[in-house]
């Protein structure tokens, strides 16, 4: 089965609907992933789609489609558990809508002026996905503050390793960039 993630503003490309149509078609186990954070780069989505959720564009495919919060981990694993159970039985694809925010611009030099300041602040301060999956499992006494601080520090120790080594590694080959990223009929 194949996972495909995208923002929202791909939903709105012809590339997006072919796929889909496609997928639909032969029933293919295709999972497509719309991380939906509101803002097609700097276009609200409200301005950019009259749909309630995007996943109301999987019924003109006839595929399923689930609109879950994407802060909530256990609401997407859920659905995601869903969606795979469906491709592997053979049902044909799954849109599935993870509605999330992007608390940064768009991209480096994107300084994000077009939202609002309050609902940045609102979404980071109430609706961050770590602390309050942190808070479901604390409050589960499954694990204890302590265990979670130390797996904070392992998962920061390993990101910095793995940095280290990236920025100490050969340029990639130019040769080997794109193995395995297509796939050749001839071979």
């Amino acid at each position: 089965m194949v996972l495909c993630f995208f923002g929202d503003g791909a939903t709105n490309t012809g590339a997006f609907h072919e796929a889909a149509n496609m997928a639909a078609i032969w029933k293919l186990p295709v999972i497509f992933v719309c991380e939906n954070n509101l803002y097609a780069i700097s276009v609200p989505i409200k301005k950019a789609c009259a749909l309630h959720t995007l996943a109301d564009r999987s019924a003109g495919y006839g595929i399923t489609g689930v609109t879950v919060d994407g802060n909530d981990v256990l609401a997407v694993r859920k659905a995601s558990i869903e969606a795979i159970e469906r491709a592997r039985k053979g049902e044909g694809p799954t849109f599935l809508e993870c509605q999330t925010y992007r608390w940064l611009g768009h991209f480096t030099a994107d300084d994000g002026k077009y939202r609002p300041a309050e609902e940045v602040k609102s979404w980071r301060e109430e609706r961050d996905p770590i602390k309050n999956f942190a808070k479901v499992i604390l409050d589960s006494k499954e694990v204890t503050q302590q265990e979670l601080d130390r797996i904070h520090n392992e998962v920061k120790e390993e990101i910095e390793k793995a940095l280290e080594f990236a920025q100490g590694g050969d340029p990639a080959d130019v040769e080997n960039m794109l193995r395995g990223v297509y796939f050749n009929a001839t071979q």
